[in-house]
């Protein structure tokens, strides 16, 4: 029998906590997020409201991520492989695995939605709509 879930707003503020904490010293991840982020602690609120929303179903939060996407042109396809693999990391320090889990997978659905929004491939070496690319030699 599986355990119930422990996860709870409680968790999920730890976890973004920790998360945009690696995410602003990342070399990859920091250079694009500390130049669009102005406020962390009001980031942390705002991204904890949406994880709530999304994963509790807590209807916390009001915005619209693809437009906050749109509006940063530096974002690239390898920012969101690092930003899901960082993901994972912290998800699985902070939350046990079945959380983890279900918190990984919502990442990856939104992650999938956000690149297709932006026009970026799912996965590095592809087109949008995961047309292979061929380069020639």
């Amino acid at each position: 029998m599986q355990e119930p879930s422990k996860l709870d707003a409680e968790r999920i503020a730890l976890l973004v906590d920790r998360f945009y904490d690696k995410v602003r010293v990342d070399p990859q991840l920091g250079p694009v997020f500390n130049a669009a982020v102005h406020d962390w602690d009001e980031h942390k609120r705002t991204l904890t409201s949406f994880w709530c929303s999304v994963a509790l179903r807590a209807n916390s939060y009001r915005g619209n991520p693809m437009a906050v996407h749109r509006a940063q042109p530096a974002i690239r396809a390898e920012h969101f492989e690092r930003w899901l693999s960082l993901w994972q990391t912290t998800t699985r320090e902070v939350l046990d695995e079945a959380d983890a889990n279900a918190m990984l997978e919502h990442a990856d659905r939104i992650g999938r939605s956000l690149r297709l929004g932006m026009g970026l491939p799912e996965r590095l070496g592809t087109r949008p709509l995961d047309i292979l690319q061929i380069r020639s030699a």
